[in-house]
């Protein structure tokens, strides 16, 4: 039988690549969008990380969840440097979240509270998306407006405590193969992972909206 990881991987395949090429992330990649869209796009990933990271030192004593709570993948103070770079030091009083993303953090949040392995899988379809998919994003970033190269502005995706990203994701996939789940609880947790990339893509799907290019 499969490994939980390699299963995990496989059944969310289809809605990682919808996410990976919704027209909002193609026309940021592709130079098509101005750095306001870059930083709209920062804002929104605050409130989900917000909701990811407020309960990790609760969940880090939980059997399920806690392996996975490490600090060298907590991202919300490097999220924070990078809005105060792009928006300046007020950038809280002018934080909005859209619709999507309101109902992306809350559905996190949710299974922060009461669903550890529901929590799981948003951790890994965030945190192993932003170590491979988002050094991309990062490059693209640096090359388009200019930020310094691993600096104020990008610093979401740099992951300064992880030496050997490789390897890191290794250790990471050997803890999902080891969860401690039944199959029933472990198809649960596979549903969760698509809808956590359903989410991400409803948020995708808005900032389009906003920033649609005119024809």
């Amino acid at each position: 039988m499969d490994p939980f990881s390699a299963l995990i991987r496989t059944a969310s395949h289809e809605q990682h690549v919808e996410a990976e090429t919704s027209t909002f992330m193609s026309d940021l990649l592709g130079g098509r969008l101005g750095v306001d869209a870059y930083a709209r796009y920062t804002e929104q990933l605050w409130f989900v990380y917000e909701a990811l990271e407020a309960d990790a030192g609760t969940l880090a004593a939980d059997p399920v969840a806690g392996p996975f709570i490490q600090p060298a993948l907590l991202r919300r103070a490097a999220l924070e440097r990078d809005l105060t770079h792009l928006r300046g030091a007020g950038w809280r009083s002018t934080l909005t979240a859209l619709p999507a993303t309101e109902a992306y953090a809350a559905r996190v949040a949710e299974c922060a509270r009461a669903w550890p392995g529901g929590y799981v899988a948003h951790h890994y379809t965030r945190y192993l998306g932003d170590l491979s998919g988002g050094q991309i994003i990062r490059d693209r970033a640096e090359r388009t407006w200019g930020f310094a190269r691993k600096g104020d502005g990008v610093r979401f995706y740099v992951f300064e405590d992880i030496a050997n990203p490789a390897a890191f994701k290794r250790g990471y996939r050997e803890l999902l193969d080891a969860l401690p789940a039944d199959d029933l609880e472990r198809q649960r947790i596979i549903a969760e992972c698509r809808r956590a990339f359903a989410l991400n893509t409803a948020v995708f799907g808005a900032l389009d909206e906003e920033f649609r290019l005119s024809a």
